[in-house]
């Protein structure tokens, strides 16, 4: 809301999906905004200098070889043919500090040397790209990002493209100007911001300046930066009181939650808060602070919706606390004496939040159970079995109808973010409905099946930290680079304000954003390419702020050192949400095979392969010196291919058709919002042996740190095991860990006291769910493990022989065999395949049958053979918890982490729901002949897997859980196209963009 006003909007590239955006190129090479006053040339204040920043690996010059002012770093000298920036006779030289660098936490790029050139970037293969998260968490206090308090003058910037000082800018004439290192423009240096030069061509106070000796830096913005006071910091929820939510159980845990976060609100003082309960009416509460209890109001007319109270219906939390509390207590049993079935008018109900919110912005947090059905906003069921596992599968993950999009824009204009929470017993389309949070900067959150036992404690989790976490409003966030580069698409959740700036409502710890870079000139003007992200938002406090990140990254003219700078985890994470902009534009197939390419291509660049006209060159004498000369995939790159074929095998890409579209769009916007760690963990989860564990197990580990730990006690966990189903064992219990639920499969022939431990019974069939109270030392280092890794004690159970939750299961044992289009490969043969790619001219050994995506597990007996004496099988990856490597070997590991499906149990429905969903079972289909272990040169050594077959799915069971029909029967009447919120007005003056 301290913004200025944007300019005509422009859609985004597609309707649906993760947010991709591809931006104009800016006129005259910049397009950062017009120039503020005079005033922002005056100097930045102050500040004790932070401790030193980590530093990547092969990002820092080395010791002893700083250069001499006018003289070029090592290796950076200019390419042949380079031509001069604009207005300037040569390509100037950057007398950059490599050391200087922003934390991992923040900013990671895919690598850390750019080629220099257009024609060496496409031949390298390599996705250039980064992965940016504004406002993470600190690692500990001294990671704490470093405050500037401007002097009278303001923040000095760039007069032409409007770029913040920073540690990377070059200092001329003793220090009286300064060249910008975005467009190299020549700035003079304000006269109470001047100071000498060292002999190194450095600032002298350069480390008393956290602006000039910090990869990222938070200045307080001064009057300019905003024409209106702060917003208060606003909680707006809208909740469905339809009989589907009143029978679930999920109002009383959402009023629960929302009570105990009521002191923990960013704000104090300042906090405002209101509610809107709707089901084929909306209804208003009147919160004013002199009244005993709230009062309802009643709007039943949904198409000439008003507001029956100018006041009191959004109030000061601290003023009406105890009114607020009163309409928590009494909420959950409000609707259970006439509970209206099967409508809902979810579209009116956000007009009306909308227009109460609209004067100030702030976060609207949606519950819904049942798909909309009234009013504008209504949709109809589009799911459509026959499509499942085509091409024609796209249509139905893209959103039917544009009024979710457009009302998102509309929110995001008025400074307002959208979280949705999610119920679904039956098809709700998702992928309208998650338009809402995507354009506004919000989250998402499905709980399938909504059992109070299983799911309560998550969604009060999950809902009190969306709450009270800290969150930056009413930002917006513009990232540049130097010039010759250009920033080509962007990926996450926002809605673009003209051709470049990001429009945030609400910027969480948990907000991550990725983007694509290439070359806008065949040869850069610069020896250095900066890159800069600055975000203007409002604290929690009500401070207007400026988070500014730079990073310097040098161009280099090897292949080589661009294919050993490469970051594989933050690749992984651009190359995922690349796919996922795909899948919806085109279709699954072509994803997984765009993935599959891009992994190929990039090792065989890193063996020293080339390609001529499309095909590939195998290696040989005549390559060029600074090309790779091993047949050996690089150490760093080993866990490329394992990490690609879990992105094909996951439940956003996995063709087939036991995958519903709503659980595939609740996972693509999962994962097209998540950091690299949490990407990482997403694709490839941990899988425990909990069975055998050590005493140690479970227990708080003050040793050194090559034992496997977690959480903030420093838990020591079990072995880790790879995800294959030869690892499984009848007798065994295994913790599958995917970062969003965890899974705990038991076997037949479990230990039966430690079923007594766990359960509180001794027989497999008698298993309901966990122990609450352990009472025993097994169970209660359990519990330890399951809170060090997800922070609370929620664990889907997988009973052996269980199919319909087996099925489910195997989906993540990605190592095996899957019967669906670029799923059938092993570990192995995909392995075998990413090193010589020829060999079977690009096609998956075994045959592909016509079943749904999964391995099944070996009949009874087979299941639990262990590898024969001196074959360990797929052991994990150093500092993964689990046996090492044999000696001399450094195998396939599977990487540390914690993916999957999304939150939620698809075959359990609430207490008292009538008509739950059927569920289906598999068909098991005969095995494929099983593969030996690759043979070809170039992949690393492993043992050979156990003696026994593989196995597929070649059967289709239900999908996912959901039935197949739309929502339940009530009388739906034709679903009216509604526009935006009406009454919509005109955003105020904003500040300045960043």
């Amino acid at each position: 809301a301290n913004n200025q006003p944007p300019p005509p909007a422009m859609s985004n590239a597609g309707s649906a999906g993760p947010t991709m955006f591809t931006p104009r190129a800016p006129a005259g090479g910049m397009g950062m905004g017009a120039p503020p006053p005079p005033a922002f040339q005056q100097p930045a204040g102050n500040a004790a200098p932070p401790p030193p920043q980590q530093q990547p690996p092969g990002m820092m010059q080395t010791p002893g070889m700083a250069p001499q002012p006018g003289m070029n770093p090592p290796g950076m000298g200019a390419a042949p043919g380079m031509s001069a920036a604009p207005g300037m006779g040569q390509p100037f030289q950057e007398n950059i500090d490599f050391s200087i660098q922003v934390p991992k936490r923040l900013l990671r790029f895919t690598t850390g040397s750019i080629p220099i050139s257009a024609g060496l970037q496409n031949s390298s293969k390599v996705p250039i790209g980064g992965v940016i998260t504004p406002m993470a968490i600190p690692d500990n206090e001294d990671d704490e990002v470093d405050t500037v308090q401007p002097g009278n003058s303001g923040i000095i910037r760039c007069k032409r493209c409007r770029t913040y000082i920073n540690a990377f800018v070059s200092w001329l004439e003793n220090g009286r100007r300064w060249r910008c290192n975005i467009c190299a423009q020549l700035n003079e240096c304000p006269s109470a911001y001047f100071c000498h030069l060292d002999e190194k061509g450095h600032r002298r106070d350069r480390d008393q300046r956290p602006e000039l000796s910090k990869g990222v830096v938070e200045f307080i913005a001064p009057a300019e930066y905003m024409v209106r006071p702060p917003q208060e910091p606003t909680y707006f929820f809208v909740l469905d009181v339809s009989a589907t939510a009143v029978r679930s159980g999920m109002l009383a845990h959402a009023a629960n939650a929302i009570k105990e976060s009521l002191d923990h609100l960013p704000g104090r003082g300042r906090t405002k808060i209101g509610f809107i309960t709707y089901d084929n009416s909306v209804h208003y509460y009147n919160l004013a602070p002199d009244l005993n209890a709230p009062q309802m109001m009643v709007v039943s007319d949904l198409k000439e919706l008003f507001v029956p109270l100018p006041d009191h219906l959004l109030v000061n939390l601290k003023e009406s606390r105890s009114v607020v509390e009163s309409f928590l207590d009494s909420l959950p049993d409000m609707f259970t004496k006439n509970p209206v079935v099967s409508l809902s008018c979810l579209g009116p109900a956000l007009k009306a939040a909308f227009t109460v919110m609209k004067q100030i912005g702030g976060k609207m947090i949606v519950f819904q159970s049942i798909m909309p059905n009234l009013g504008d906003g209504a949709l109809r069921p589009r799911e459509n079995h026959a499509v499942m596992g085509t091409p024609q599968e796209s249509k139905i993950l893209r959103p039917g109808t544009p009024w979710y999009k457009d009302t998102a824009v509309e929110f995001s204009r008025q400074q307002i973010s959208v979280d949705m929470f999610l119920f679904p017993y039956q098809y709700l389309d998702v992928s309208a409905l998650s338009e809402l949070p995507r354009y506004t900067a919000g989250a998402l959150h499905s709980y399938v099946g909504f059992n109070p036992e299983r799911d309560g404690l998550k969604f009060e989790s999950q809902l009190k930290k969306r709450l009270t976490q800290t969150t930056a409003f009413e930002a917006v966030m513009r990232i540049r680079c130097t010039k010759g580069m250009r920033i080509t698409n962007f990926y996450g959740n926002f809605f673009i304000r003209g051709s470049d700036l990001l429009a945030l409502p609400n910027c969480t710890t948990d907000s991550c954003f990725a983007f694509d870079m290439e070359h806008d000139e065949q040869n850069m003007p610069s020896s250095v390419v900066t890159v800069q992200a600055a975000l203007l938002y409002t604290s929690s406090e009500g401070q207007r702020r400026i988070r500014v990140m730079t990073q310097a990254l040098p161009l280099t003219q090897s292949t080589k050192e661009i294919i050993e700078s490469i970051d594989t985890e933050a690749l992984c994470n651009v190359v995922a949400k690349r796919a996922l902009d795909m899948s919806l534009k085109s279709s699954l197939d072509n994803a997984r095979m765009r993935v599959q390419h891009t992994c190929v291509e990039l090792i065989r660049t890193a063996k020293g392969g080339r390609t001529v006209s499309g095909y590939s060159v195998p290696p040989g004498g005549n390559q060029q010196t600074d090309k790779p000369d091993s047949d050996q995939i690089p150490s760093h790159l080993e866990l490329l291919p394992l990490y690609t074929l879990a992105l094909m095998k996951n439940v956003t890409l996995r063709g087939g058709t036991d995958v519903h579209p709503d659980e595939r769009m609740v996972s693509q916007y999962a994962l097209n919002s998540m950091k690299v760690t949490e990407s990482r963990d997403f694709l490839y989860p941990k899988l425990f042996s909990i069975h055998d564990m050590l005493p140690s197990a479970g227990l708080p580990h003050d040793g050194g740190d090559d034992v496997p730990v977690a959480g903030h006690s420093r838990i020591r966990l079990p072995q880790a095991v790879n995800l294959s189903c030869e690892r499984l064992t009848n007798e065994g219990i295994f913790l599958l860990d995917n970062g969003i639920q965890m899974s705990l499969w038991v076997g037949s022939a479990a230990n039966p006291s430690i079923l007594q431990s766990l359960f509180e019974t001794s027989s497999l069939e008698s298993i309901q769910s966990l122990v609450s109270t352990p009472n025993d030392d097994f169970g209660k280092r359990f519990h330890n493990i399951m809170h060090a890794l997800n922070g609370e004690v929620n664990v889907n159970i997988v009973r052996e022989g269980d199919a319909h939750l087996e099925a489910r299961f195997f989906w993540h044992l990605i190592e095996d065999r899957a019967s669906f289009q670029g799923g059938t490969y092993s570990y192995e043969e995909f392995m075998n395949f990413c090193n010589d790619p020829n060999a079977n001219s690009g096609m998956a050994p075994g045959p592909l049958s016509a079943g749904p995506p999964g391995g099944m597990p070996p009949p009874p007996g087979q299941r639990g053979m262990p590898p024969p004496p001196g074959q360990p099988g797929m052991p994990p990856p150093p500092g993964q918890p689990g046996m090492p490597p044999p000696p001399g070997q450094r195998g396939m590991p599977p990487p540390p982490g914690q993916p999957g499906p999304p939150a939620g149990n698809y075959s359990m429905v609430p207490p008292n729901y009538q008509g739950p969903p059927p569920h289906g079972g598999p068909s098991s289909g005969g095995p494929p002949n099983a593969m030996p272990p690759p043979q070809g040169p170039g992949g690393p050594p492993r043992s050979a897997p156990p003696a026994g077959p593989a196995y597929s799915y070649a059967g289709a069971p239900s999908a996912g859980g959901y039935p197949s029909q739309g929502p339940p029967s009530g009388g739906m009447p034709p679903a009216p196209r509604g526009g935006p919120p009406s009454g919509g007005m005109q955003p105020p003056p904003r500040g300045g963009p960043p």
